[in-house]
């Protein structure tokens, strides 16, 4: 969009949920409009407000507008990292896109790979911004803008995430009930009718009580079921929608039609993840009845706690500690054991032992010097890395609890959870929102100390949303998967097993196997 005196040129994808708000502000100024779109509200306040504009939007949001007075640009990316936004700067040229996949096809950068990123990926299952798996090609970070001129850039920060550093609140989970409602109903602002990704989990029960008791109106409920009875939760979700009285609707993937999403799933894949399936066949199905926006509930076991990690690694942390006493058990165990568990057990104890470098072995993939070898082999480049080198994190004044969440935040949910959750359902034409995922609604209660917001079974959100049945807030958390191993024993079977049968170590896990597959394969289709 141009503005009215084509001064300034935008490209916006994302929603402004309080642009009404801001667009009356606008008016009130005697600023004139020509459209009703979130997206000329962007450049009134640019025009107005320049840069600092950034601190008062609420949504998801990657822009980039030109000032053709100036020859700037100005790019930016929402506080949270819903939406993403690459973008190079080789040779002074400014490029940027919402998928990597976008620049590489340019012309405009080279097709060199980024051997820490692959490195990185290996280690983790997702490549953390601001690195991509292209040398060139860097990720604005979250919560970050870019201002270019004249072939230079500068990076700022417009927003933190602040964990547990307020007081005890007299009522936390009145406040709590407040914000997320004050969540709901901003995400239900659309011209369109609004879906809901229904699971058997007590995220997306909870946004469904809400929507429900804020007066919105009874979204469509969209669920998977597999023919495994224990992977299947779609039986729960009917349960609820039923008691909702929603409109549900349950697509039943069998072992043959799962197999052909796959193949167009992988087809889809921007960079490689380990994760993402099971965005891709709901916003498939969601967008085939004809529904346009969807609420999904990632972000709400990082908010209240929901992960295991955040009992598990502070435990783990004092004892791995203690153990670390013990002159060489670290190499012993990492060089020795069999199994890959222990053998990244070893690696954190050849390390000082910190939270984060528990939380890092408790998520990860394979050890730090794993991931070198493997590096090497899929590299054609040099690459030289130390496995031995301190890779400690900065000492954090976080109590362990909040700095779990911390991670799990920045480090799970932004690099893995949220990019696929955008690129699968943009794939679809399906545009995704996370009422969890919402600067305001984590400023309103991230504050809150960890015994507040971070109890066991996320009882803080249980208590918010009384209005979540007992069949849901009673059976334990479980993940959703599928029976991948089946599938690939089908077509796929023998990419699957040329791709991994190289893997020079021991027992490799499922896990692994699929982390070295999905980088093959994106290595594949990028040669």
């Amino acid at each position: 969009m141009v503005s009215h005196d084509e001064r300034y040129i935008i490209s916006f994808n994302g929603e402004i949920y309080n642009f009404r708000e801001l667009r009356a502000e606008c008016e009130a100024q005697g600023l004139n409009f020509r459209t009703h779109t979130d997206t000329e509200v962007l450049l009134h306040l640019y025009a107005t407000q320049g840069a600092s504009m950034v601190t008062r939007l609420r949504g998801m949001f990657a822009f980039c507008i030109w000032d053709q007075q100036e020859r700037t640009a100005f790019l930016a990316r929402d506080p949270l990292g819903i939406k993403p936004l690459y973008y190079s700067n080789l040779h002074g040229e400014l490029a940027f896109a919402s998928e990597l996949r976008a620049l590489r096809r340019s012309g405009l950068i080279s097709q060199e790979k980024n051997p820490a990123a692959i490195l990185d990926f290996l280690m983790t299952g997702s490549v953390p911004e601001p690195a991509t798996l292209l040398r060139d090609v860097n990720l604005l970070e979250a919560g970050h803008t870019l201002t270019w001129k004249s072939g230079q850039t500068r990076l700022d920060s417009f927003w933190h995430l602040k964990l547990g550093t307020g007081s005890p609140h007299a009522d936390p989970v009145a406040l709590t009930r407040q914000s997320l409602l004050d969540s709901i109903r901003a995400h239900f602002v659309s011209d369109v009718p609004v879906g809901l990704f229904l699971s058997g989990g007590l995220d997306s029960t909870a946004l469904l009580a809400l929507a429900c008791a804020s007066g919105q109106p009874k979204p469509d409920t969209f669920s998977i079921s597999v023919e495994d009875v224990g992977l299947n939760e779609g039986n729960v979700a009917q349960q609820t929608a039923q008691h909702f009285g929603t409109r549900h609707h349950n697509f039943h993937l069998s072992d043959k039609t799962g197999e052909a999403l796959f193949i167009d799933y992988l087809d889809k894949i921007d960079q490689p993840s380990i994760d993402g399936f099971n965005s891709f066949v709901v916003s498939r199905f969601a967008r085939d009845t004809g529904t346009k926006v969807a609420l999904s509930g990632v972000g709400g076991d990082e908010l209240f706690g929901g992960y295991p990690s955040f009992t598990e690694v502070p435990k783990l942390t004092r004892l791995l500690q203690l153990g670390r006493c013990i002159p060489g058990i670290g190499k012993a165990i990492e060089y020795g054991s069999p199994k890959p568990q222990w053998r990244r057990v070893g690696d954190v104890l050849r390390r000082p032992v910190t939270i984060t470098s528990v939380w890092q072995a408790k998520r990860g993939i394979f050890t730090r010097r794993e991931a070198s070898i493997l590096t090497r082999h899929f590299n054609t480049q040099t690459f030289q890395d130390n496995p031995s080198e301190s890779r400690t994190s900065p000492a954090s004044n976080l109590i362990p609890e909040d700095e779990v969440s911390s991670l799990e935040f920045k480090k799970y949910m932004r690099n893995q959870l949220l990019r696929d959750s955008d690129v699968m359902s943009m794939a679809c034409g399906l545009e995704l929102r996370l009422p969890f995922v919402d600067s305001h609604l984590v400023d309103a209660i991230g504050h809150l100390p960890a015994s507040q917001r971070l109890q066991t079974g996320k009882q803080l959100l249980v208590d918010a949303v009384p209005e979540i049945p007992n069949w849901v807030r009673n059976q334990p958390k479980r993940g959703f998967v599928f029976p991948f191993e089946k599938w690939l024993g089908g077509t796929l079977n023998e990419s699957f097993s040329s791709a991994t049968s190289s893997i020079p170590f021991s027992n490799p896990t499922w896990y692994q196997r699929w982390a070295v597959f999905m980088l093959d394969h994106w290595l594949a289709k990028t040669a």
